[in-house]
């Protein structure tokens, strides 16, 4: 029998997805985190995705994440610059709502991410983000869950790392990178 991943949709960030953010803010979605935020930070963190969304798309964004074709929002994810080990670069990160988790959802959505990421990759030369040719993931070290979507999203292991998130807080994580140049099928 087939693994279908479910077909899923990416949407810009908007003002509108303040209760997704707070759905997403549940402890057990946390867990890996440092745990949930408060209010304040949840207020400033959507305000980011907010920004992030409408901005020079060479900076990253911010999408929810779409199950098709119920178009039901069931999640996060994104991409933002980042500078990692002296090297500009893009980070990623997502989170998907526990009824809907373990169907392939952040899998799908990390592929259409990575999409994402590479177009904006291929249009930044001249500009701020020129030289972003890598996707990072950091998941911590025992989040199987998301370093197993990294596996399937075609990301390659670099090794344990200390990473700081939230602001303030070690983590053991994994590094995980992909490389935005041409795909094969682009080649």
């Amino acid at each position: 029998m087939e693994n279908a991943t479910p077909p899923v949709r990416l949407e810009p960030w908007s003002e509108e997805d303040a209760g997704l953010l707070r759905a997403l803010n549940a402890p057990e979605l946390t867990a890996h985190l440092g745990g949930p935020e408060t209010e304040e930070q949840l207020v400033r963190r959507h305000r980011r995705y907010v920004d992030l969304s409408a901005a020079d798309p060479g900076a990253g964004r911010m999408f929810r994440i779409v199950l098709l074709p119920e178009g039901t929002p069931v999640g996060s994810i994104g991409f933002w610059a980042q500078t990692w080990d002296d090297e500009p670069v893009y980070e990623t990160g997502w989170a998907v709502l526990p009824g809907f988790q373990g169907r392939g959802v952040a899998t799908a959505a990390t592929r259409a991410v990575i999409a994402e990421a590479r177009t904006a990759a291929a249009k930044g030369a001249g500009n701020a983000t020129e030289g972003r040719r890598y996707l990072h993931a950091f998941p911590s070290s025992d989040n199987t869950a998301s370093n197993a979507v990294c596996r399937k999203a075609g990301f390659q292991p670099r090794g344990e790392r200390d990473f700081e998130y939230p602001p303030g807080r070690l983590m053991r994580c994994n590094d995980w990178r992909l490389d935005l140049g041409p795909s094969v099928q682009e080649a």
